[in-house]
């Protein structure tokens, strides 16, 4: 049987609008069930499915689980914005687990990569992951430099001043 993948990815999109929902009637762990039965109809190894599982874990505290199934989406050749999402909360993850120098590195070459909606994020989850590293300074350039593109005054002077905080 073949899955409409937009047609599933409506359905993902209905179940995360209702997770406060699920969470309340079923706990964490019938939301990730809830999850986890909607990914089979993709396959166990689809990368849109494998990602959607990770979010879950990650959603609900368990961002173990979630590093294996972010690691083996990007693996499976998961593309476009979607992966770009997974490098971000696989970082995020990273961080969670006590590998934030992993997850700086994966941000600094997803920064490095190109620019879309998603660059803010970036920015900000690597200042996270810099900080958790013990490299402050830098962390601080990465967000304000994030922060100067939404300046309308003084913008080239925090540029400036940014680009010196780092190393």
């Amino acid at each position: 049987m073949t899955v409409n993948l937009e047609q599933w990815e409506r359905r993902a999109e209905a179940l995360w609008d209702r997770y406060d929902e699920h969470i309340a009637r079923a706990g964490k762990t019938g939301f990730v069930a809830a999850m986890d039965e909607l990914a089979t109809e993709l396959g166990e190894d689809h990368p849109v499915a494998l990602h959607e599982r990770g979010g879950a874990r990650d959603s609900t505290g368990d961002e173990s689980g979630a590093v294996e199934l972010y690691r083996r989406a990007l693996a499976a050749g998961l593309d476009g914005g979607r992966r770009r999402q997974c490098v971000i909360q696989l970082a995020s993850s990273l961080r969670n687990v006590g590998q934030a120098a992993e997850g700086a590195r994966l941000l600094h070459a997803e920064r490095d990569a190109g620019s879309d909606e998603l660059d803010d994020a970036v920015a900000g989850f690597l200042a996270l992951t810099l900080v958790d590293s013990g490299r402050e300074r830098e962390a601080l350039s990465v967000a304000l430099l994030a922060l100067s593109r939404h300046l309308t005054r003084y913008r080239r002077s925090m540029e400036n001043y940014a680009r010196d905080l780092a190393p």
